[in-house]
This record gives structure tokens, C-alpha cells and sequence, in this order.
């Protein structure tokens, strides 16, 4: 008997041990293991819960800028002192500097040179000969003189991009320093050197708009995760910088408009009478007021003034300074209040003639609606002012940014160029919030601004026209980039220097993902709370990645290892696959007593699948809509239109299960469905990335059900999962994934229809498979309730 025994065991550890060999994914790939070690230990600085630590601390620089902009040699000048707080518990021997304006250089660049092929025969005539060694084109910053506030030297060294200054003594913990430094550089056209800050010029007219940006000496952050951040400006990977305070003068032909970074603090004095007059006006206006008019704007095009102003503006805990100026600029504003924090803020835009029939119309209404929908689900716009400078471009710094959108000369656009000049606004507006109060290091982690502010881009174009034709957010919108062969791939967790594909992989990809989450994964509640607390845990602090990761998971409670393993570390698309279905009947002689319900309600008819889920949700919870900007916020309420017999959706579907005791022969006829059909889904994931599993059910009475399957079914085996289902009527077919809401990268094989049902066992197979059973269960006396179609 022992041998028999023994025998059996064997074979039941064969089998399984053969059974692991042949599934090495069941659950052995660590999908769902936690990231453990890939994250940074806990300390006192940056907890375990993702919040900033009792220790926590960063820098401070404050900065006193004067700058002169000689617009006949296209050069600007500057002077500035810096004040800078050593908050940290080291000593410093040196501090670093970015001069990021040296990446225009073509001898005190970055060098990071780029792959090159020999050109298209059509390009021969435009070669001239390779210059060796590269000849100086005059541009970048010329140091004219490193003090410290006495006035003595101080030592230092240019290493491309970066600055090192060497100070006499450490500077210890606590303690500040003053320095300053004068430098100019010459402008360069930025449309035909491209680059973020610079000017362009309009022929036509003769005039210039000047976008400056990286302009002057800037503090590199000093942090307790990295010590300097002295990476190298290459054009790409952008800034990581210092909070401070900002006190900036500008001097500038007369006939200029500034929009700067913070408050101008004399407009009495840089504006006519009437100008300062519609500048009072629109700050208690709910409407845009021009305060510099279209009229002024150009017949200052043809003044060209020789006379000087200085614009004085000053910004408080801001990482940044940036400024447009121009005699082009029609400037309009008006008033925007944030109630979540009562802040009254000046919501202005700066722009030419060529953009006029757009900007007027759209752009400052575009500007209010950001700040207030991105203060609803991160934090409370803070700053007092918020602007929007077309110049052709997309670049974004606090409080101001530039954009693009300009209409053919006729005065005429297209719904194209709308919809993009009222994407690039909404989404250059919203980096206020993404790095530029949430302020992550966007050098090494180009996603914690760009795919994070997508992300809430999607949001708030989604509130300001139901039909906004977004890029990115939904789903479907990233699976041509998650179809690409792996070797395309990188992860999100990629530095900014080092992608191959930047749009889709630090924006696109991580918006998505959020979306998911918020969607599909936690739902909105949850995911809104985390989002938002992470968002203030942060704000005006220096977060790593995680910080945001860690913070998601400690305020909603969902372990979401899996998703940010698979997501964000891997480059596994999602691909999952109905392999087949399988039919059977109950037997009924065999339903277990006490039996207990399950109760599904049907729901209302889905609209079209190409139509993301967010945009119908957010109909359903009547989300007030901004429609077209130049109309009233209005209710936009949504109301399904069938079209067919209406769905009782409070019809409620009964399933049993409960204990293998058979039910007698008076409970067989109380209350007992004989109509109920089992129906088992096995499903493969041939993707790799593991996703909860959506199911849409079509009866044949034209009737649906959906059903949500937790991710965690994975678990166990990460490659093949079944499901059984039980209904009262019969299914007609089985849509996986109806609303495209998991970047299913095949929808081929998410269909199954009743005429490819697997047929229902033999008799011979159904006893075979109640004697293997038996071997594994043992004697338990357990009856197997289902039995194949057809019984007699």
C-alpha cells in the first residue's frame, strides 16, 4: 500500500514539476513582484510613503537681473546678482552655473554629436566643404566679469555648457553667497538655428519678436538624490533649476511690449494713458479686453522708436525667468478666478497681426480655462499671473510661454490649425504646474513633465470641447508606437538624452498610461485623490520618480508594482487574445444546496469604440464643457439615443453557486433557472504586459452585459487565464476590449462569436476527465456540477 502511495505522490510531483517546465511563465516572469530594489531606499529626506521626509531640503537663489537688448546688433547684455542658500547639510567647495545658450555655439557646445549618412543626390548642390577644425560662429555667452559682492574676482571654469565657480572657502551649511556676473551674447534667428529662445524676424515689415529664454547664468539644482545636476545642455533633456526670487529690468526700445515672468511693478510708466488705463479695466474683465490694440500694434511697426524703456517686473518663488518683447505685440488679459485658493489672476496673450483672427478669439480664454481646470486636479493656480506669446514656437517657462497659431493672410483658418494652436496653448500653460511648481528634474526625466502635463492636457482638453481631437491620452492613440519592434522600444525609465523616439515615449506613452490608470485600472476617485496628493506633496519641492510612484500607491491603496514595472520599466505591448470558448448545460441533479446569487444589471448601450472612454464618462457625469472659446461655458448635458428597444437596466441576472450538497427535489423547483448556459473564455496574453481583462457580452436577444476582470487573475500564470460565465440566455458573441481602453496592440483576436463555439465534451471525455480528477482530489466525494449538452 505504501508503494502505491508512494507512487501516486511521484506522480503528482512529475506531473507538476512537468507542468511548470511546459508554462515557465505561470508565474516566474515577476510581473507582479514588487520593484523592491529598482527604487531608491527610504531615508529621512524622501519616506517610503513617497512624501518629502522630516529632513527634507533643498537651494535657494535669488536674482537681481539687469538687461539691455540692442535690437540693430541683435545682442543683448546683461548684469546680475546672485544670492544663493546653502540649505543642505554639506559644506560646498564650488557651485555650478548652467549657460545654456553655449549650445548655439559652435565651439562651446555640448558636443554631442549625432550619426550622419551621406545626403539625397537632390542635396549635392547645397555642400560646401567639412570644417576642420569648426570655426567660431559667435554665438553662445561671452563672460565679461565673475565677482564676488565686493567686487573681488573669483575663479572659474567653463566646461561647454556648465560653469564651475571656485569659492575661497567652503561654503557651509546654512550659510548663502553672493556673487555676480556680467555676459552677452549675440540673439540668433530661431527659425533658421531653431533653439528655445532667440528672435524672428518678418520680412514685410522689418520687425522682430524676441523670444529670450536661457538667458542668463542659472543656478544647477544641488540635491539629496544627486548631489550637482552638471549634466551637459545637448538642446534636448531641459532644465533642472532653483526656486528663488526674481527681481528683473528690462531695458528696451520704447515702442516694445514685454510679457515677462511675475509682475510688471511700472506700467504706469512703460504704458500711455489709455493703455494703463485698459490694462485696470481688464483686470476686473470676464472677458479678454485688448489693452494694446490691433490699430497701436501697428502703427508701432512702422515707428520704430529710438527712445529706451525700462519694464521692471519681480516674481516670487519661481525656478525661472523668461520674456517676449516686441513693437509687433497686440496684448489682451483679463481676469481669472481660482476658487480653490480665491487667487485673482491676470490671464494675458502677446501677439503679431499674423495671429490676430486666432489669438484674439481664443488664446486668453484658452489660458483661463487651463489654469483652472489643471488647479482642479493638481494644485491651486498660486501665482498671480499666466501668459501666452505666439511666436511660432512651443516652449514654456513660469507664468509666460510661447506658442504657436497664425492664420493665412486672408485672415481665414483651418479647424487643423485651431485645434493645434489650442492643444500647444493648453499644454505649454499647463507646464506651470509640470516642472514648473511640481519641479522634477527634466535633464535626467524628460515624462515627469512632459508625460504628466500631457496627461492633464488630455483632461482639460477633453473639458473644453467633448470633441477634442486630442493626439494623446486615449488608449488607441499609442498602439502604432507599441506595435513597433522591440528593438524601436526603449522604456519610459529612459534619459532624456538616450531616446530614440522622444514624443511617444515622454509624452505619449506616460499620458497613456495615466489615463489607464484612471480609466480603467483604479477609476476616477482613487486615482484623482493620489494624483492630487502627489501634486501637493510636491509642489515647489525637487520629486523623483519615486516619489510620484510611491505616492500613487499610498494614497489609493492599489498595489501598482505591476503597472509601473510593466509600463514604465519594460517595453512590452498589451496583446491579449480570446483563444477560444467552450459551451456546456448545468446538470441540475448536481446544483449545490443553499445555493448563493450573483447579481449582474445590464448595461446601457455603448457608443462607437473609436470613441474613448474618458469623453463618455465625462457626458454621463453632465462635466461642464468650454466649447469653442468664443461662446459661454455651457452645460453640456449627454443623453443616450438607443435607437432600439430600450435595455432594462434594472433587470437583474441571477447565477448560483454555493455548496456540492444536490439540492432536493422541492428545491429543484423553487427558484431554479434550467435555462442557464456555461460559457468558459480562455484567454493568452501574447503581449507580455499583463492588463485587467474587459469583456462586452451580445445576447441574441440583442441585449449586453460587460464585466471587468482584475488584473490579478494574471497572477498565478502570467501567459494563459480562463474564465467561466453563466447566463440565462444565449451569447451571441464576446468583444474583448470594446472601448479600446488597454492599448491592445491586435484586435483581431478579441472577437468570438457563437458560431466558432468549441463543442461540449464527449461522455467518454467527461468520465475521463471525472476519474482524473478523482486522482487529484482524492477520495473527497466531490460531484462535478457540470455536465456536457445533450444529457438524457
Amino acid at each position: 500500500m505504501k508503494l502505491k502511495v508512494l507512487a501516486l505522490l511521484f506522480a503528482c510531483v512529475f506531473l507538476s514539476a512537468q507542468n511548470i517546465q511546459n508554462n515557465p511563465g505561470s508565474n516566474h516572469g515577476n510581473k507582479f513582484e514588487q520593484l523592491g530594489t529598482i527604487l531608491p531606499t527610504p531615508n529621512t529626506y524622501r519616506t517610503a510613503s513617497g512624501a518629502p521626509g522630516t529632513q527634507y531640503w533643498q537651494q535657494k537663489a535669488d536674482y537681481d537681473i539687469y538687461a539691455y537688448l540692442d535690437e540693430e546688433k541683435r545682442n543683448l547684455k546683461g548684469s546680475e546678482t546672485i544670492t544663493y542658500y546653502n540649505n543642505s547639510p554639506d559644506e560646498l567647495e564650488y557651485l555650478w552655473l548652467q549657460l545654456d545658450e553655449n549650445q548655439q555655439s559652435s565651439v562651446k557646445n555640448a558636443d554631442y554629436p549625432s550619426s550622419s549618412i551621406l545626403p539625397k543626390s537632390s542635396n549635392i548642390d547645397k555642400l560646401s566643404p567639412s570644417e576642420i577644425p569648426v570655426k567660431d560662429n559667435g554665438y553662445g555667452v561671452n563672460l565679461e566679469k565673475v565677482t564676488d559682492a565686493s567686487g573681488k574676482a573669483l575663479k572659474y571654469v567653463v566646461n561647454k555648457t556648465m560653469m564651475r565657480i571656485d569659492l575661497a572657502k567652503p561654503l557651509k551649511a546654512g550659510e548663502k553667497f553672493t556673487f555676480k556676473i556680467d555676459w552677452n551674447y549675440n540673439i540668433p534667428n530661431r527659425i533658421e538655428k531653431g533653439g528655445r529662445g532667440g528672435y524672428e524676424n518678418f520680412a514685410e515689415d522689418g520687425n522682430d519678436i524676441y523670444t529670450i529664454a536661457q538667458w542668463f547664468p542659472r543656478m544647477c539644482v544641488y540635491s539629496d538624490f544627486q548631489g550637482w545636476q552638471n549634466h551637459q545642455f545637448t538642446g534636448r533633456g531641459e532644465f533642472a533649476l532653483v526656486f528663488g526670487n526674481y527681481k528683473v529690468s528690462l531695458n528696451v526700445p520704447a515702442d516694445h511690449i514685454i510679457g515677462g515672468t511675475g509682475v510688471c511693478k511700472n506700467y504706469d510708466q512703460v504704458l500711455t494713458p489709455a493703455q494703463f488705463a485698459r490694462y485696470r479695466q481688464a483686470e476686473n474683465s470676464n472677458e479678454p479686453i485688448e489693452i494694446v490694440t490691433l490699430d497701436e500694434a501697428k502703427k508701432a511697426e512702422k515707428s520704430k522708436s529710438k527712445e529706451r524703456k525700462i519694464w521692471k517686473f519681480e516674481a516670487e518663488n519661481v525656478r525661472d525667468f523668461a520674456w517676449g518683447s516686441s513693437r509687433k505685440f497686440v496684448w489682451d488679459g483679463m481676469k481669472v478666478l481660482i476658487p480653490e485658493n480665491n487667487n485673482k489672476v491676470m490671464a494675458m496673450s502677446f501677439y503679431g497681426k499674423e495671429a490676430y483672427g486666432l489669438y484674439r478669439k481664443f488664446s486668453t480664454k484658452a489660458v483661463a480655462h487651463t489654469i483652472k481646470t489643471y488647479s482642479e486636479f493638481t494644485i491651486p493656480y498660486p501665482y498671480p499671473v499666466a501668459q501666452s506669446v505666439e511666436a511660432s514656437n512651443g516652449m514654456e517657462y513660469p507664468m509666460i510661454c510661447f506658442n504657436y497659431g497664425r492664420t493665412e493672410k486672408d485672415g481665414t483658418y483651418s479647424e487643423a490649425i485651431k485645434n493645434g494652436m489650442l492643444g500647444v496653448i493648453i499644454h505649454e500653460v499647463g507646464h506651470n504646474f509640470f516642472p514648473m511648481i511640481i519641479n522634477s528634474d527634466e535633464r535626467q526625466w524628460s515624462w515627469m513633465d512632459e508625460g504628466l502635463n500631457t496627461f492633464v492636457e488630455y483632461l482639460t482638453e477633453e473639458k473644453w470641447d467633448n470633441k477634442f481631437p486630442s493626439k494623446r491620452g486615449p488608449a488607441w492613440t499609442i498602439v502604432d508606437y507599441m506595435k513597433l519592434p522591440k528593438d524601436d522600444l526603449e522604456p519610459i525609465m529612459t534619459n532624456s538624452e538616450n531616446i530614440a523616439k522622444f514624443g511617444p515615449n515622454a509624452y505619449s506613452k506616460p499620458a497613456t498610461g495615466l489615463n489607464i490608470l484612471r480609466e480603467t485600472i483604479m477609476g476616477r476617485e482613487l486615482f484623482d485623490k493620489a494624483f492630487k496628493t502627489y501634486s501637493q506633496r510636491w509642489a515647489f519641492r525637487h520629486p523623483e520618480p519615486a516619489d510620484f510612484f510611491r505616492t500613487m500607491e499610498d494614497a489609493s491603496g492599489e498595489d501598482l508594482d505591476w503597472f509601473w514595472r510593466g509600463w514604465f520599466y519594460q517595453t512590452d505591448p498589451v496583446d491579449i487574445a480570446i483563444d477560444k470558448v467552450t459551451v456546456a448545460i448545468p446538470d441540475f441533479d448536481a446544483l449545490p444546496r443553499e445555493a448563493k446569487e450573483t447579481k449582474y444589471k445590464a448595461d446601457a448601450p455603448l457608443l462607437n469604440e473609436f470613441e474613448d472612454i474618458s469623453k463618455i464618462r465625462n457626458r454621463d457625469e453632465n462635466i461642464k464643457f468650454y466649447v469653442d472659446g468664443d461662446k459661454d461655458v455651457q452645460d453640456f448635458y449627454y443623453k443616450y439615443d438607443r435607437g432600439q428597444e430600450k435595455i432594462d437596466t434594472n433587470k437583474e441576472y441571477v447565477l448560483k453557486s454555493g455548496s456540492t450538497e444536490k439540492l432536493s427535489a422541492q428545491d429543484k423547483t423553487q427558484g431554479i433557472n434550467k435555462n442557464i448556459t456555461a460559457y468558459q473564455i480562455d484567454f493568452t496574453n501574447k503581449g507580455g504586459l499583463v492588463m485587467p481583462i474587459i469583456l462586452e457580452f451580445t445576447f441574441e436577444d440583442g441585449s449586453k452585459l460587460k464585466d471587468k476582470i482584475n488584473v490579478q487573475i494574471w497572477r498565478q500564470n502570467e501567459q494563459k487565464v480562463s474564465k467561466t460565465y453563466y447566463f440565462d440566455k444565449k451569447l451571441k458573441s464576446v468583444q474583448l476590449d470594446p472601448m479600446k481602453e488597454t492599448a491592445d496592440i491586435d484586435t483581431s483576436n478579441n472577437l468570438w462569436t457563437a458560431n466558432s463555439a468549441t463543442e461540449a465534451p464527449s461522455k467518454f471525455q467527461i468520465f475521463k476527465q471525472s476519474q482524473q480528477d478523482a486522482v487529484r482530489g482524492g477520495a473527497s466525494g466531490k460531484v462535478n456540477p457540470m455536465q456536457a449538452s445533450g444529457k438524457k
